[in-house]
């Protein structure tokens, strides 16, 4: 086999798993998804943003409290 066959041969098994896409059981959902619109797009990036400064504060605490009252041998 040459490598002109074999290119086909991996090109056409790429073609079939993707072919395939829209009507497994992900069908539904692709159907279904769509743009979100700004103010849906604004209230994720509010709440994304609010857990990552939350999960900084908890971070930032957790070093006080170690860097102050747990002593480093």
């Amino acid at each position: 086999m040459n490598i002109d066959d074999r290119l086909n041969e991996i090109q056409d098994k790429i073609e079939r798993k993707v072919g395939g896409i829209g009507k497994g059981k992900y069908s539904r959902i692709l159907r279904m998804a769509r743009k979100p619109t700004r103010e849906e797009y604004i209230k994720v990036i509010l709440i994304t943003g609010f857990g990552i400064a939350l999960l900084g504060f908890v971070g930032f605490a957790i070093y006080l409290i170690m860097s102050h009252y747990i002593p480093i041998p």
